[in-house]
């Protein structure tokens, strides 16, 4: 289990370098969003490629800052069950949540993916736009992004289960929804 708990921090920590890089592109994307708008209204020119790489930064954003989101426990879900269980329910309702949706689904959008990253790659993809952009570097996105949900979920699942065995306390935040 030590070398398990070793390789969930590894994870943990990767998550984080990868969350600062979506970060970044928040303001990247508001720092571009407006330059664009001071050079259409101040100079009349503008460019697709500044519109498109707006739209490429928030896919860094998502695809990027969505692991985090999981590590922080702050991702989207349904609180029929954790406001009726006590204990470690939620734990064990986390778990199998993660085990039989998340990491299947995850994986196998990961893997569909990845031809469509290779074809952009292969074929040197371009934006139909008059003045687009690569399509491989976007289309990277999409396995490297779920790849990392997918090892934040695995990460998850030592946690829980280190839990569950006593081997480390978790502060999940399961908290009764408002009434």
């Amino acid at each position: 289990m030590n070398a398990l708990l070793k390789l969930s921090k590894w994870i943990d920590h990767l998550t984080e370098q990868f969350s600062h890089l979506a970060t970044l592109c928040v303001l990247l994307a508001a720092a571009v969003s407006a330059l664009n708008a001071f050079v259409r209204y101040g100079f009349d020119w503008s460019s697709n490629a500044f519109l498109e790489i707006q739209w490429y930064l928030f896919a860094v954003t998502v695809m990027l800052g969505a692991p985090w989101v999981l590590k922080l426990n702050e991702h989207v879900r349904v609180d029929l069950l954790y406001s009726k269980y006590k204990g470690s329910w939620p734990v064990w309702i986390d778990l199998m949540g993660l085990l039989f949706f998340l990491l299947p689904v995850m994986s196998f959008i990961g893997w569909l993916s990845w031809p469509l990253f290779w074809n952009a790659v292969s074929s040197g993809e371009m934006s139909a736009n008059a003045g687009g952009l690569l399509r491989w570097p976007v289309m990277l996105l999409l396995p490297l992004g779920f790849g990392l949900v997918c090892l934040q979920g695995l990460s998850e699942v030592i946690k829980r289960v280190a839990h569950l065995m006593g081997r480390i306390e978790l502060d999940l935040h399961y908290e009764k929804p408002m009434q």
